[in-house]
């Protein structure tokens, strides 16, 4: 059976392993996106985040501090989700794409980075990190 789809979900850890949550690829509007579900919170990112993201790594060349925030909250400048909703990025904004559940970028996509041997993370209790393999 196929890892990653609805049926067979990535089962995946926050990069602190404090927290579980699943990730899976659909398409939605026409558009294919990744779903996560965190609890009974359910977060949509746009699924070429994962391509572009170990791009930017690839040229950044070494290791970058996550940087989870809601997405509501400011992030830290130069962290993984501050590029994850700027409008330098290749899709030029958000790769969250449900309003009000946006953020938490950093926290949810590098997991699934790992678990796709795109990308190494660090798991300490605070401040991980990530680099592309």
């Amino acid at each position: 059976m196929e890892e990653g789809t609805k049926e067979h979900p990535w089962q995946l850890k926050t990069p602190p392993l404090t927290s579980d949550f699943t990730m899976h690829k659909d398409v939605k509007d026409g558009k294919e996106i990744l779903v996560c579900t965190v609890g009974k919170t359910v977060l949509h990112y746009d699924y070429r985040c994962l391509a572009d993201l170990h791009e930017m790594l690839k040229k950044h060349g070494d290791w970058m501090d996550l940087g989870s925030a809601d997405e509501q909250k400011p992030t830290k400048d130069g962290t993984v989700e501050a590029w994850g909703r700027s409008e330098t990025n290749p899709v030029g904004g958000w790769y969250g794409l449900k309003k009000g559940l946006r953020g938490r970028f950093g926290m949810y996509v590098p997991p699934l980075m790992e678990k796709l041997g795109f990308a190494e993370v660090t798991h300490e209790a605070k401040g991980n990190q990530i680099r592309a393999k």
